[in-house]
């Protein structure tokens, strides 16, 4: 079985040179390992000085890269889907989507698709994904969930729409519905989601991996990403923290920021208390070059089983009530005040300031009360009441 690390972190902290490094311990360890960069601003080529690009390039024994070009996967690898998103939306006007234009806001279901099928060939033992910063990063992640909910809820009714009102639409609304191959198709898409979704949260393959420096800002959007891709179920099993001065420089300039960093250091490492946590010192060069790659390597990337599932456990359960269930989401750093909970038939949206999370209960709970909320030990809790007839929830 592959694994699948993603490094995030907010900008210009160090995600690439990080997942660079690890990569080289990876190829070294004799796992066939390909560095995979899913940020639009690519700099894989930049940090080895190589060449790199839309296409698989070996730079090592063992090592590989690739820049994703979510266009040229549109066109070259997954035109299927591209068409099924392109014929579902078209309404045969004259000014109506082509199957050569890319939908906007689609660019990461493309990434994910390739991600996925590289896993799934069966030709890397590691893969490690180089995110764009942590908003871009979380976007990508629930694109896949968002749309597998979307398709589950919609895709049956507008099936029964369009097989009802297509003898009439051309006719009389002028309007080309979508035929039984776009559906097809569509449903085939839909397949995939639900697999890539179940990829990205196999807690046995995929993993992400924070990436800060000990700055207030940064430590703080570092502790709102995990709280965030948590809530998603998604489970964080490292903490890198970058550009960490010594304690005695021979600066009182430089002493003063080393004693800034040391309360953030700490911070860091409470809040992280229950997941590996890796400094990494301040170098006087930047890590450019593969002399560069492989010495940040040989310093930092020691750990004897770096690549290892570290956190297995899932971060959404339930538990059997007197009155119901309770359904524990996991959720480090979550305060009650900065949450809203709402139950909307089969549905729990949780808010949490500008992120939205939307779980489909189980049918089991059909009918369900949602009785009160309560944030506690690093977890949202939700209890439900369930009518007499309530089966188990699964």
């Amino acid at each position: 079985m592959g694994r699948i690390i993603v490094f995030t972190g907010k900008g210009g902290v160090g995600k690439t040179s990080v997942a660079a490094a690890s990569a080289v311990r990876g190829a070294a360890d004799g796992l066939n390992t390909l560095l995979v960069s899913a940020d639009m601003a690519h700099n894989l080529g930049d940090i080895f000085q190589t060449k790199a690009g839309g296409s698989i390039r070996k730079i090592r024994e063992n090592l590989s890269i690739l820049e994703l070009d979510p266009y040229r996967l549109m066109k070259e690898e997954f035109p299927a889907v591209n068409r099924a998103l392109s014929r579902l939306m078209d309404t045969g006007s004259s000014r109506g989507i082509g199957e050569d234009t890319m939908l906007p806001g689609f660019e990461d279901l493309f990434s994910l698709l390739k991600i996925k099928s590289l896993y799934e060939s069966g030709l890397y033992d590691l893969i490690l994904v180089d995110c764009a910063p942590t908003g871009e990063t979380l976007s990508l992640l629930k694109l896949a969930e968002m749309l597998t909910w979307y398709m589950e809820k919609f895709f049956p009714v507008g099936k029964m729409a369009v097989r009802i009102m297509k003898p009439v639409a051309k006719q009389k609304y002028h309007v080309t519905l979508p035929d039984r191959e776009a559906m097809d198709e569509t449903e085939k898409m839909h397949a995939e989601l639900v697999k890539l979704d179940a990829l990205l949260k196999d807690r046995t393959v995929s993993s992400v991996r924070l990436v800060c420096i000990p700055e207030k800002m940064v430590v703080e959007e570092t502790k709102r990403s995990a709280m965030y891709l948590n809530l998603y179920d998604y489970q964080v099993d490292g903490v890198y923290i970058n550009r960490i001065l010594p304690e005695h420089t021979g600066s009182s300039f430089m002493d003063r920021w080393s004693g800034i960093q040391k309360e953030y250091l700490k911070e860091l490492e409470e809040v992280f208390a229950d997941v590996p946590v890796t400094r990494i010192p301040w170098y006087p060069r930047e890590i450019r070059g593969e002399d560069a790659v492989d010495h940040l390597c040989r310093d930092v990337m020691r750990e004897e089983d770096l690549f290892r599932v570290r956190c297995a456990e899932s971060g959404d359960w339930y538990e059997k009530t007197k009155d119901g269930y309770a359904l524990h989401v996991k959720a480090p750093g979550m305060t009650a005040e900065e949450v809203q909970v709402r139950l909307h038939d089969l549905d729990l949206d949780i808010h949490v300031r500008n992120y939205t999370r939307r779980i489909p209960l189980p049918y089991s709970l059909k009918g369900c009360s949602l009785e009160e909320t309560a944030v506690r030990g690093g977890e949202l809790v939700a209890a439900f009441s369930v009518p007499d007839n309530g089966g188990d929830a699964k």
